[in-house]
């Protein structure tokens, strides 16, 4: 009697450490693919905790960019991208994409991202930065004061109206202009921002040539998640960028 004790003690333990075995693989197995998702629901950063979440990043890498493809990855998706003219502005206004949309604790997209990009951030009481330090990726530049810094839109908006977003309901237009899942999102100077503009990456490029691999990498995999068309020149200078990839 006394050794079936044993034995069945000894059977219940076994048990119990397959079990945590197993909830551990589980749990391991809940990463997936930076770019896919559901890209209408993006995903809760804990926007309320405050200090800095990350660093700025140096130039030649993607900074805190979330979801970034491979070098590799993005060449396959650029390769699946539908090539097209074009389309028309008509029926385009910000308005149709709303943001900054609110993330909780008082924080929206925006207050969120220049957490994430920062370094050392400190937030008063409504979620607004008032201290801490950023880089811009696109031009090398070291910042301390938020209201010098733009979110700036990887795909920007005109942009995706005139590849493919005129067709979508107010709803997915929301959720892409205040993607905090996939590299759509990143802080910026203001001066960066606004020479960008709408345009594409075969009229713009950032001025720090270490920063195109990251971000041709960036513009691809938003446009391979949306389903966006490019254009041929388009489609041509994100090569050119994925080129510029050591790897």
């Amino acid at each position: 009697m006394r050794h079936q004790q044993r034995w069945w003690g000894r059977s219940l333990a076994m048990v119990a450490v397959l079990a945590v075995a197993g909830c551990s693989a589980v749990g391991d197995g809940l990463s997936t693919d930076p770019g896919g998702g559901d890209p209408s629901r993006p995903a809760s950063t804990g926007a309320g905790s405050g200090g800095g979440a990350g660093s700025g990043g140096g130039a030649s890498g993607e900074g805190t960019l979330p979801g970034m493809p491979t070098a590799d990855r993005a060449r396959i998706q650029l390769g699946g991208l539908k090539v097209a003219p074009h389309g028309g502005m008509s029926g385009y206004s910000r308005s149709k994409f709303p943001h900054w949309a609110e993330q909780g604790d008082r924080c929206n997209t925006r207050e969120t991202v220049l957490e994430r990009d920062g370094t050392g951030v400190k937030r008063d009481s409504q979620c607004r930065a008032v201290s801490g330090s950023w880089v811009s990726v696109y031009d090398d530049v070291e910042i301390t004061d938020a209201s010098d810094i733009d979110i700036d839109h990887m795909v920007p908006l005109a942009n995706a109206w005139r590849s493919g977003a005129n067709k979508w309901d107010q709803e997915k237009r929301k959720a892409f202009a205040n993607d905090l899942t996939h590299p759509q999102l990143i802080a910026v100077t203001a001066s960066s921002n606004r020479s960008k503009g709408d345009q594409g990456p075969d009229e713009w490029q950032p001025p720090s040539k270490t920063y195109w691999c990251a971000y041709g990498r960036a513009w691809t995999s938003v446009k391979a998640t949306y389903e966006l068309s490019v254009t041929r020149a388009e489609k041509d200078m994100l090569g050119e960028m994925l080129d510029t990839c050591t790897s």
